[in-house]
């Protein structure tokens, strides 16, 4: 009789003390059984300053299945969940949040795609409940700019909640990259996937700590990891300055040579020299993000540092 298959449920945490122990039921309160997978619990504290750890050990001695990483310092979620991911065990593994706004009650369905054959199952966000117009019109913005200029293709209406295969958590232990966003390198390795779709519930407890600055880093990371564009758009910048100051120079030397006019417009000169130079410095700051990143990358260190396990 063959073992039945494992499920690893990954999940993510940063001052969650209000939504854990409910996190925990609604786990658990699954029809395990009937879906025929046994489970396991992957917490990873990001370095959580409220009660969160202490909920956490506890939960962890009250079952084996539950087991627990606490991070020496704050190193952000997608790096939580790369750790949850390289050490778990499962022959799938879900990858959940921990503020409920993903209903663990979805699982099911990822798992039926899972079986059907698919390495990889989106679930694709058809509706958000609590989140202002604002953040909604710049994460539809995000993945349109992926869409459009990086070489992956997420859903339009993004997906951060999915289910991926062992064979997939396997290559994801050899891509060692630290500043990255963990999705679009899930959906780079191609695979076969598959998605179902999903309303996105309103925190059950909390503040999202996903800030406007960590919203900014993920979408730089994710263009300099995943896109070449802003090094072309860098370099046809430069074209059209060489060639608007060829022919303004052109101009100048018949209008001086033909008429006898000299050059004149000091406004618009000085207009045009900081316009181009602060395009220069936009361009060197796009270059050094690179240059940056690529350093960090040769420097070693690790990607995350691991201080408390529990039940491992």
């Amino acid at each position: 009789m063959h073992p039945k298959p494992l499920l690893s449920v990954v999940v993510a945490a940063f001052n969650e003390e209000g939504n854990l122990p409910r996190l925990y039921e609604r786990v658990v309160a699954l029809d395990w059984a009937g879906l025929g997978v046994d489970f396991e619990l992957v917490f990873v504290d990001d370095h959580s300053r409220d009660r969160t750890p202490v909920i956490l050990r506890e939960l962890a001695v009250h079952d084996p299945r539950f087991k627990v990483l606490r991070f020496s310092k704050n190193f952000g979620s997608h790096k939580a969940f790369t750790a949850g991911l390289e050490h778990c065990t499962g022959d799938a593994a879900v990858l959940l949040a921990a503020d409920l706004q993903d209903p663990p009650e979805t699982i099911p369905q990822l798992l039926a795609k899972w079986r059907a054959g698919a390495r990889i199952v989106w679930a694709v966000r058809v509706a958000r409940e609590g989140e202002s117009w604002l953040n909604q019109a710049l994460s539809r913005l995000y993945y349109q700019l992926m869409r459009r200029f990086a070489e992956v293709r997420p859903p339009p209406t993004g997906a951060d909640f999915l289910l991926v295969d062992r064979q997939v958590l396997e290559v994801l232990k050899s891509s060692p990259e630290k500043h990255t966003s963990l999705l679009a390198l899930i959906q780079w390795m191609g695979f076969a996937q598959d998605n179902i779709t999903y309303t996105k519930a309103a925190r059950h407890s909390g503040a999202s700590k996903w800030t406007l600055r960590k919203k900014l880093k993920l979408s730089i990371d994710s263009f300099v990891s995943f896109s070449y564009f802003p090094i072309r758009l860098m370099s046809s910048c430069g074209f059209i300055f060489a060639i608007t100051g060829f022919i303004y120079a052109v101009v100048v030397a018949v209008r001086a040579l033909a008429f006898g006019s000299p050059a004149q417009g000091w406004p618009a000169l000085m207009c045009a020299v900081l316009i181009t130079s602060g395009v220069q410095l936009i361009m060197l700051g796009v270059l050094g993000e690179y240059l940056w990143r690529a350093f960090d990358e040769t420097r070693g260190r690790p990607r995350y540092i691991v201080e408390e396990r529990m039940n491992f």
